[in-house]
């Protein structure tokens, strides 16, 4: 969760939010403190979420995830998009407040109200949870379009698996690929599965291997369902140039 952000109320509010932001990103968490406590005691909504983001991760002051919700309370209350998501986190977490899935998607619902890619992307997916995936691909599409990864991929399986769509694995395959050079490794890996059976794309056992090999290493659970396949179908020179691809720029796994 991104929590340390800037708000721009004064042009000397924005000096010093970006002073203690700065200070806060080199660890330096008494300096930011201390300039944020005086704006958020003043109503700066955006100051207010960030102390909250120190209380809730310890930066600088004691873990306190109570004192984190009072603080982000106050930032949603005052209409700040990053607050309310923020806040709408811990109620979804159950983390200083009570575990409320309803009161997390109505604050949810404000931040995605002012178009803010984070709760955008946390809609799409709790909308998908519940099976409601005209709305999933609608906000999927609005965070994508600010550039959230997490959407893309989410929009490409939507296609693969007809999800309020007709299938279409030349668009999954689209998105996917977008996601997955920006990082995303459950992307990479359905990229990768895409490749192996040539499902919306010309299939490529080396690609697939070099995909699956780059999720795997990102974290991602998908990948290690297809390697074994995939490793089986290929020579000792073919699996040696996948990991090598595996390793190189992102630029270099490009689709043809």
């Amino acid at each position: 969760m991104r929590w340390l952000e800037r708000f721009r109320p004064t042009r000397k509010a924005d000096s010093d939010m970006a002073s203690a932001l700065a200070a806060a990103r080199s660890g330096d968490y008494a300096v930011a403190l201390a300039i944020w406590e005086p704006l958020a005691r003043a109503g700066n909504a955006r100051a207010q979420n960030n102390i909250a983001a120190c209380f809730s991760a310890g930066h600088g002051v004691e873990a306190d995830p109570a004192l984190a919700a009072k603080w982000l309370r106050l930032s949603a209350e005052s209409g700040d998009p990053v607050g309310q998501r923020n806040l709408a986190t811990l109620h979804f977490r159950g983390e200083g407040v009570a575990q409320d899935d309803a009161e997390a998607m109505r604050l949810y619902h404000l931040a995605a109200d002012q178009d803010d890619a984070v709760a955008l992307d946390m809609l799409s997916w709790m909308f998908a949870e519940q099976g409601d995936y005209d709305e999933a691909r609608h906000l999927a599409e609005r965070a994508a379009g600010h550039g959230v990864a997490a959407s893309m991929t989410r929009l490409g399986n939507l296609y693969h698996d007809a999800l309020g769509v007709e299938r279409d694995p030349i668009s999954a395959v689209e998105w996917w690929q977008k996601a997955a050079q920006l990082g995303d490794a459950d992307a990479q890996a359905m990229l990768g599965a895409a490749h192996h059976t040539g499902s919306g794309v010309a299939r490529n056992p080396v690609l697939a291997l070099a995909w699956l090999l780059r999720a795997r290493d990102g974290g991602s659970k998908l990948a290690g369902n297809f390697i074994p396949a995939v490793r089986e179908a290929l020579t000792a020179e073919e699996r040696a140039e996948a990991e090598r691809r595996s390793l190189a720029q992102l630029t270099e796994l490009a689709l043809p």
